[in-house]
């Protein structure tokens, strides 16, 4: 009995100091589902990944050059704004008032001379003017036959002369008066013959004839 007792404790012992003296073995881990990390696979996608995160950025970066663009832009139209509203303004011209010539008659004469420099800038207007309106004056003092026959020939011989130059005869009108209208005093020699005239009034626009509806009623 003493025996087997002996026996047994020396096999335990020796199991223990075997099993002491064995280290224990490693976790196993299974590769067979395991990607290589250098496969041509894992290479693509992470070239795909860079090229990725690259357009990314470049389309950032040209969303951000557009706004600035933009911001450029609209800064410069502000200014371009500014610039013109400082400009000064070019004054308006009123519009041009009607010309006036005269031309001058001997005593009892309806014979038209007119000097050089005169006839050039009454010709060369008369031809742009939509009306060309003559009015035959003499210095007579009674409302004579014989001084409205001369005031409407004096009117006639200034009408054949524009019309010789070129004027459009029917732009021209006629109008004459006898007595009266007088451009200077009719009591000296010097006052008649300015009074012996035909005045040229040259219209910048043609006249237009009021409409009576239009016309208020006081």
């Amino acid at each position: 009995m003493q025996f087997t007792l002996t026996v047994t404790t020396s096999v335990l012992a020796w199991l223990l100091l075997a099993s002491c003296s064995s280290p224990p073995q490693p976790p196993r881990v299974d590769g067979s589902h395991r990607r290589p990390v250098n496969s041509q696979a894992s290479v693509d996608l992470q070239a795909c990944k860079h090229d990725l995160h690259n357009s990314r950025l470049r389309s950032a970066e040209a969303q951000r050059s557009a706004h600035s663009a933009s911001a450029a832009l609209a800064r410069m139209a502000a200014l371009q704004q500014v610039m013109e509203a400082m400009q000064p303004r070019p004054m308006q011209q009123p519009p041009l008032a009607n010309s006036l010539f005269t031309v001058y008659f001997d005593f009892g004469s309806a014979r038209v001379s007119i000097p050089a420099e005169l006839a050039a800038s009454l010709i060369s207007e008369s031809k742009n003017a939509p009306i060309v309106l003559l009015r035959g004056r003499t210095d007579g003092t009674s409302n004579a036959s014989s001084e409205s026959r001369i005031a409407s020939d004096r009117a006639a011989a200034v009408r054949d002369y524009l019309v010789a130059a070129g004027v459009e005869p029917a732009r021209i009108r006629t109008t004459y008066q006898p007595v009266g209208d007088h451009a200077a005093d009719n009591g000296s020699p010097s006052g008649r013959r300015l009074n012996r005239r035909v005045e040229i009034e040259l219209y910048r626009v043609r006249p237009v004839a009021a409409n009576p509806a239009t016309i208020a009623q006081p």
